[in-house]
Formats: C-alpha cells, sequence, structure tokens
C-alpha cells in the first residue's frame, strides 16, 4: 500500500448511536434486496429511476438537456428514447452500488465479464502503468469491484460528508482493489502509474474552470475539459488505455480498448479535442448508461456566459 493511500475508516461505536439508525435501516434494506434473484433487483432498479422523475425533477430535467445538447441532430423521438431508457437505468444504479459492495465475489463473477483486457496486459508486461480513462457510465460504481477480479486497480476517491457512510463507501470500493487516493493528490496517482500500476481515471467531467479549456463535445463548442488528464499522461511513465462499463442481456461488461497516444501532443487544445471526440463515440456505442444527470456544460467561457439549463 502507497505511503499516500487514505487510511481505511474504522468502526466507531458513535455508529450506534440513534442519529445514524436510518442510515442503518436504509442500509439493511438495500443489503436485503441486493440478494433477490437479479431479475428481480432489475425490476426494481427500473421501479426506482421511474420514482426518480417525482423525486428529484431538476436532475432528470438536466438529463435530458444534456442528451438534447450533445445530440443535436436527434429527433425527438430519439432523445425520448435514450432519456427514459437512462433514467431506468439511473435507477438501477442505486442498487449496482450496495451489489458492487455487498454481493459476494461468486455473484460478482457470474453477471460480469471483460473484454479486451489484453491491452492492459501487455502495458504491464511492459513495466509500464495503465492510465485507465473510465467513461462515467451509471454503472462504474459495480465496475470498479469488478474490475479487481482481472487486476486491482488504483483510483482517486473522495470522502463522504458523513461518516458511517463513508465507513461503507471506503470498504465497498476497496473489496477487490489495492488502494485508494484523495482525489487532489496528483503526485499519488504519478507514483502509482511509475510503480506500474493499473490506475483509474474520470476526464469527461465538468471540474470547473481551474485547469481546464474549452474544446468541444457533441454539439456543444465550448465545454469545459480538464487538463490534468494530459498532465497525468505527460508525466508519468505509463501509458493510456480507454475503457467503458456496459450493459449485456446478462449483467455486465467492462470494455478495454487499444491504447492512445496522441495525449502527448503539446498542444492541448487539439489533444483535448480529439479526446472528446474519442469519448463522444464511446457514449453513442450505449448513450443510455451514461451518467447524464451530472451537469456537464455547467462551467461556461466568459465569451459566453450564459447557462446552457436555463
Amino acid at each position: 500500500m502507497s505511503k499516500h493511500s487514505i487510511v481505511a475508516p474504522s468502526f466507531e461505536l458513535r455508529f450506534l448511536l440513534p442519529n445514524f439508525w436510518h442510515i442503518w435501516l436504509a442500509a439493511s434494506i438495500l443489503y436485503l434486496l441486493t440478494w433477490l434473484p437479479f431479475s428481480f433487483i432489475q425490476t426494481l432498479g427500473k421501479g426506482f429511476g421511474r420514482l426518480l422523475s417525482t423525486i428529484v425533477p431538476k436532475r432528470v430535467a438536466i438529463a435530458r438537456r444534456n442528451i438534447e445538447l450533445t445530440f443535436p441532430d436527434w429527433t425527438e423521438q430519439q432523445v425520448d428514447t435514450v432519456y427514459r431508457a437512462n433514467i431506468e437505468r439511473t435507477g438501477m444504479a442505486l442498487f449496482e452500488t450496495a451489489m458492487g459492495w455487498w454481493w459476494p465475489d461468486w455473484r460478482i463473477k457470474k453477471h460480469f465479464h471483460v473484454e479486451g483486457f489484453e491491452h492492459v496486459e501487455a502495458v504491464l508486461a511492459q513495466g509500464k502503468g495503465v492510465f485507465g480513462l473510465a467513461l462515467h457510465n451509471v454503472n462504474l460504481e459495480f465496475a470498479c469491484r469488478a474490475i479487481g477480479f482481472w487486476h486491482p486497480s488504483i483510483a482517486f476517491y473522495r470522502k463522504h460528508n458523513n461518516p458511517l457512510m463513508d465507513y461503507f463507501q471506503y470498504h465497498g470500493r476497496n473489496r477487490c482493489n489495492k488502494y485508494m487516493i484523495h482525489k487532489r493528490n496528483a503526485r499519488a496517482l504519478i507514483e502509482a502509474l511509475n510503480d506500474g500500476e493499473l490506475c483509474l481515471y474520470l476526464p469527461d467531467q465538468d471540474y470547473g474552470p481551474t485547469q481546464s479549456i474549452f474544446v468541444p463535445f457533441g454539439g456543444v463548442e465550448q465545454v469545459a475539459t480538464t487538463t490534468a488528464t494530459l498532465m497525468f499522461a505527460e508525466r508519468a511513465d505509463c501509458v493510456v488505455i480507454p475503457l467503458v462499463s456496459q450493459y449485456t442481456k446478462t449483467g455486465y461488461k467492462i470494455k478495454f480498448y487499444p491504447a492512445i497516444d496522441y495525449l502527448a501532443d503539446k498542444d492541448k487544445e487539439r489533444a483535448l479535442t480529439q479526446l472528446n471526440k474519442d469519448i463522444l463515440e464511446l457514449v453513442k456505442d450505449q448513450p443510455e448508461s451514461y451518467l447524464w444527470m451530472h451537469k456537464r456544460f455547467k462551467t461556461r467561457p466568459e465569451t459566453a456566459p450564459q447557462s446552457l439549463y436555463e
């Protein structure tokens, strides 16, 4: 374990106090539900997804708006089809989180398989690190647990604000993987890559204006895109490999793709424009699985400050 890794939270007696009982109740119910047959869990997930329209209507509206902005050439019917399927799969993400944290190993393996892992093996055999650029699909929490069966990985970690939830979250995520590092500890991720580790990173979120430049993504010409992706690729002894977690008829799969080398391009705008194009192609492969509820286009440039969500 790296000296930079997050210290695993310990169980505390205060977690038994009444102010934590509602979390214990919710977690217990969710845990019990994950023992139902997988087809039953899928039905529950779809139902909870439909309920989201009532519980968090603003977030649901963001999902539809993101789809419209990303694919301006789509018909209203195409947008509606993907939007409705995405809401159902977002509902399923609640159960997938619990499955990733608490399912036994045999059940994870039964419903999960990997494609393209030879790309990772080829890089690791050279003694280099694998900088895995993961598409932020709604089932990623489950996928991260499953990846560890093929090769334990390292990823950034953001502590949960509630200490009991943080205890559940950390130990659930780290069951099959090596260790996690603080989300702001760039040095630790570079060291892990230099040590020949498989590290996972999300390049497709809006991290704000700091260390971002504006390049196209889908139908939006100026999208805040983090330059940290380029920094890690340039400074670490690693090879960049995209990956995506998707749904299948029997469960889930992770697809690892061939390595990309254009992130070494000194022209940041050109490199990140190409990266966003490649990410969009991965999204198109199964658009209903993408995390559309995130405000991907929240940060606006000074030249066009108006919000795209009003």
